[in-house]
């Protein structure tokens, strides 16, 4: 499936260099300290440009039936993701990727979308940016739409900031419904470079360090 390797020196660096040649770390089970590298050969992409969402989710979209934050929570929308759930009895997110996914965080390339519920975090989803694209890693759903609405917000921000690439890793019926599809790693690996040389774009809008609402 992967390459596997020991947490020994494994740094921040090396997993951004590691996303810039279309490959991504993944653990068998919360409890395994090893991590596996992963470069699969259909790799998932959500095209910008033909994103879609459904007449009925853009109804309760409009409803605001959440208050959206950006980077206000990152570390809980990880332990979120890593909680078992009813269609997800394991977790591949070990404390290997905790501990590195919080310090790309801390350095500016890891970013979350919050659904909140007034004091209540209920939905949200994380990612790793570099360049002009998004590595979607995992999303969360505690509310009926909650981790939905929060993809739809990624995409908004995603092409309002110039982004390029939305990478899911792999495609599921959930994410084809937005209009996910599979691409060959060449295909891929083309997009990825073409979305990498631009400059770092940023995540967050001027004023927007401590998450906004709406």
């Amino acid at each position: 499936m992967g390459r596997r390797s020991r947490d020994m020196g494994l740094t921040p660096e090396i997993l951004l260099r590691a996303y810039s040649i279309g490959m991504f770390p993944m653990a068998e089970a919360a409890d395994d300290p090893d991590l596996y590298w992963v470069e699969p050969e259909m790799r998932g992409i959500l095209p910008l440009d033909s994103f879609h969402v459904s007449k009925s989710l853009a109804k309760t979209i409009r409803q605001k039936p959440f208050s959206i934050r950006y980077d206000t929570a990152f570390s809980r929308v990880m332990e979120k993701c890593a909680e078992p759930a009813p269609d997800r009895p394991g977790t591949w997110i070990n404390q290997t990727i905790v501990r590195l996914y919080g310090e790309l965080h801390r350095m500016g390339h890891a970013h979350s979308v919050e659904a909140w519920e007034g004091s209540e975090l209920v939905g949200g989803l994380y990612g790793v940016s570099l360049g002009a694209a998004f590595f979607g890693e995992s999303m969360f759903s505690r509310r009926s739409n909650a981790s939905k609405i929060c993809l739809v917000h990624l995409v908004e921000r995603l092409r309002l900031q110039g982004f390029m690439l939305l990478d899911t890793q792999f495609t599921t019926e959930h994410l084809k419904t937005f209009g996910a599809i599979d691409v060959p790693k060449a295909d891929y690996c083309l997009m990825l470079e073409r979305a990498i040389a631009p400059p770092h774009r940023p995540f967050l809008l001027p004023g927007e360090s401590s998450g906004t609402s709406g």
